[in-house]
């Protein structure tokens, strides 16, 4: 939790920080995953990032433009933390970030009850309720199109700069995180 915590606040340092120094504006963090459990020690904690971009621009396993900057910028890169972001305009469950636990946004800061819960290990309390199953169907099907869209995007990306002078690495990155977010939808979909 402690690492939860921290995160939280950082998230409110830089949202009061001006655009220019941070140009990637988290406008929420959520809880995901064993954090919501019962109190123990656990290897990593997963965290839901949203982020004001439009959801295009946020493909599932994805990181948007800043994201590397934004991570060291909060130490989250520094510490066991898996982010998952997310488009602010578009629901920021799905499949994996199941009934997550909202612990910070941008308008009213940290949500003290829900850590507070997540620290006793009553995150039960605090978790958004479960979807339907054709609720979960449809945002299964947006994500998949979101996904397939960023998978033709950084194919071209990555054919574009493939024999060009300079380092693969982002280009590759990119498209190995697309390709994976869609094929992590796909299994969802298809199970």
């Amino acid at each position: 939790m402690r690492h939860v915590e921290e995160l939280a606040a950082k998230c409110g340092e830089l949202a009061n920080l001006p655009s220019s120094i941070h140009p990637l504006r988290v406008v929420a963090l959520w809880a995901v995953g064993d954090v919501l459990g019962e109190p123990r020690d656990v290897d990593q904690v997963t965290v839901a990032v949203v982020v004001d971009l439009p959801v295009d621009d946020v493909p599932w396993m994805s990181e948007p433009h800043g994201a590397e900057h934004w991570a060291n910028a909060s130490r989250m890169s520094r510490n066991p933390i898996r982010p998952l972001w997310r488009s602010a305009r578009a629901p920021v469950w799905n499949h994996l970030v199941h009934r997550p636990a909202l612990v910070w946004d941008a308008v009213d800061g940290p949500a003290e009850k829900t850590l507070a819960a997540l620290a006793d290990g009553r995150g039960e309390q605090v978790r958004q309720a479960a979807p339907g199953a054709d609720e979960l169907r449809a945002r299964l099907r947006d994500e998949l199109a979101v996904s397939l869209r960023a998978l033709r995007r950084q194919t071209r990306a990555y054919e574009e700069k493939r024999w060009s002078p300079g380092k693969l690495t982002t280009a590759s990155d990119a498209l190995w995180r697309v390709s994976a977010g869609y094929l992590d939808v796909l299994d969802a979909q298809t199970s």
